[in-house]
């Protein structure tokens, strides 16, 4: 008897697949999805460049800072805005230089920027450097810090200070000095307009692919992951 019911037991079903329902994109959902992307695209191709090259100055700035890795075109721009506006003081900043200590005498960008300005006429009295620390990463907030350190220890009392910087690289230096300064100082930036691509049409040039997609990248980095308080 217990073996027949045994013999009757029933093992258990596998199933391999099953059928369901499923939510599918229509034809139409696709064509409007396909729209907003190539909008999305659109926008970000035409609106890109202007944001990361900002400019938005402050008139009653008293301080130019000029960053020293600039390209000598954009060194003569910030002399001619330095001249024409109401600043005191030019401050230029930058690290470490890769290449030709040997030959030209100077270690750092920041001391190469303040001999091209006397070089091109202006006071010397007027231009001071301030090198920044060799660093691995992080560089550009690496000069903000210096200089903030800097200025805490010297005489110059100032409320309002303007960053030059060069076409995209400007609003991440924007960002990072405003943290480190603001509320205390007000700040605001201007970028020069590189000479290596037409920034009109960036995406025609291989370099202006590559600007955009670093510095893109860079100012995110900057943005929410690297800032520190």
């Amino acid at each position: 008897m217990q073996t027949k019911n045994r013999r009757r037991k029933k093992f258990p079903t596998i199933k391999l697949i099953k059928r369901q329902e499923m939510w599918t994109i229509t034809a139409q959902g696709w064509a409007i999805a396909i729209a907003l992307i190539a909008y999305l695209m659109f926008f970000i191709i035409t609106h890109l460049h202007s944001f990361l090259a900002v400019t938005s100055p402050i008139k009653s700035a008293e301080v130019l800072i000029v960053e020293g890795w600039l390209p000598d075109y954009a060194i003569e721009e910030a002399l001619t805005e330095f001249k024409k506006g109401s600043y005191r003081q030019i401050i230029t900043t930058g690290g470490t230089l890769g290449k030709g200590t040997y030959l030209t005498g100077y270690k750092n960008f920041a001391d190469v920027s303040a001999a091209t300005f006397i070089k091109l006429g202006l006071e010397s009295e007027k231009v001071v450097a301030v090198p920044t620390p060799f660093v691995v990463k992080d560089r550009s907030y690496a000069s903000a810090a210096e200089f903030h350190r800097w200025l805490s220890n010297s005489n110059l009392k100032i409320e309002a200070i303007n960053i030059f910087s060069l076409d995209v690289h400007a609003r991440r230096s924007w960002f990072l000095f405003k943290k480190i300064l603001t509320p205390q100082i007000k700040v605001g930036v201007i970028a020069a307009e590189t000479q290596d691509y037409d920034p009109s049409k960036w995406w025609g040039s291989s370099q202006g692919v590559r600007e955009i997609i670093d510095e893109t990248i860079a100012y995110i980095y900057a943005r929410f992951l690297s800032w520190k308080g």
